[in-house]
């Protein structure tokens, strides 16, 4: 579904990306981690044309994405961001339509598919004509998630989706969406810094440091054969404090 060969960036004489070599298999999700700062969201970006890599080539169903394809390869992609990315001055339901409406879709097609979408996210409907700023943090996620979908994309490009809700919250939507990828069965991509969302929902994981792959593989694979001693100090730094707490409240 996805390949990326060789693909880096640099800003200045800075390289945010060094030479990466991806594969994603359609139907399967792949997560990036690592730390603040370590290239994940630049690859996303990449990925969907929003910056022009300096080398290597992205290919998508096949195709390499150039400057004259990628209008119509967005069609086909779903990104959803940190906090949602809604447009503050549109309803829920412009929110969720305006790209449909952009390619002048079917009015029929449009509002039917509004309705799925509704039902799969668990959105009620008395929210459709309220504003961005009148829903709560999970509400917006929900919407940018119907958003992402609404085009019926083949790849989803998820940018810390859950990262800035709090932990309940977060855990419900975890199980929603681990159960839509499921249902859907969409190739994803997301971006999460958190190792134990990144086990939840990832076929793979790539773990990033200073813009290059320091590992790849399963949760199983990182935790119990890390190809170096950052892998093993990534993965202990969020799972040792958990454990500590656990063990001082028994």
């Amino acid at each position: 579904m996805l390949l990326l060969s060789q693909v880096s960036k640099s800003y200045g004489n800075t390289r945010v990306l060094a030479p990466t070599d991806l594969q994603v298999p359609a139907g399967e999700t792949l997560v990036l981690i690592g730390p603040s700062g370590c290239g994940k969201s630049t690859l996303l970006r990449l990925i969907i044309g929003l910056i022009k890599s300096d080398s290597g080539s992205i290919t998508f169903a096949g195709t390499i994405l150039t400057s004259e394809n990628i209008f119509q390869i967005r069609q086909r992609t779903g990104y959803v961001i940190q906090e949602g990315g809604l447009f503050p001055h549109l309803t829920v339901r412009d929110n969720v339509v305006v790209m449909a409406r952009h390619l002048q879709r079917n009015a029929t097609w449009i509002n039917s598919r509004f309705t799925e979408l509704a039902e799969l996210v668990r959105l009620p409907q008395e929210l459709m004509h309220r504003f961005p700023a009148e829903l709560s943090g999970g509400q917006r996620q929900r919407v940018s998630l119907m958003r992402a979908l609404m085009l019926d994309p083949e790849l989803l490009l998820l940018d810390e989706p859950l990262g800035a809700l709090d932990p309940m919250i977060r855990y419900e939507l975890q199980q929603e969406l681990n159960g839509i990828f499921s249902q859907l069965k969409k190739t994803v991509v997301m971006v999460t810094h958190d190792i134990a969302e990144a086990a939840y929902f990832g076929h793979s994981l790539v773990l990033i440091r200073d813009g290059h792959v320091v590992q790849a593989g399963s949760f199983k694979e990182l935790t119990l054969s890390p190809a170096e001693p950052f892998v093993e100090r990534f993965i202990s730094a969020q799972r040792e404090p958990m454990e500590r707490l656990t063990k001082a409240l028994k």
